[in-house]
């Protein structure tokens, strides 16, 4: 059987992403690059990474609060389940994703 425990999982679209931490079985780690400051809030899948677009400027944790927020609403995840783990003052974060099955 293959051990799989470091094997790396990059989505390729909105829909793979909220399956991927929907279903999941354990919590996720996600490393994702940021770019603060941005028109308005979205997400963009690259074969490589996941970019985040954030409107609230990268000021005094204001992005990273907008982070946990808006990935919160569009996984449909309470914010509690979603921490930066690493990169906090960073354009490249980790995040944990935390499914409500584990809840």
């Amino acid at each position: 059987m293959p051990n799989d425990v470091n094997k790396v999982i990059i989505p390729k679209n909105i829909n793979e992403f909220l399956d991927l931490i929907k279903n999941s079985p354990i919590p996720i780690k996600l490393q994702i690059k940021v770019c603060a400051n941005s028109k308005k809030n979205s997400i963009e899948f690259f074969k490589e990474f996941i970019k985040l677009k954030i409107a609230k400027p990268a000021i005094e944790g204001k992005a990273n609060k907008e982070i946990i927020k808006y990935l919160s609403d569009i996984l449909n995840l309470p914010k509690n389940n979603i921490k930066i783990l690493n990169g906090e003052k960073s354009s490249v974060k980790m995040l944990l994703f935390i499914p409500k099955s584990l809840q």
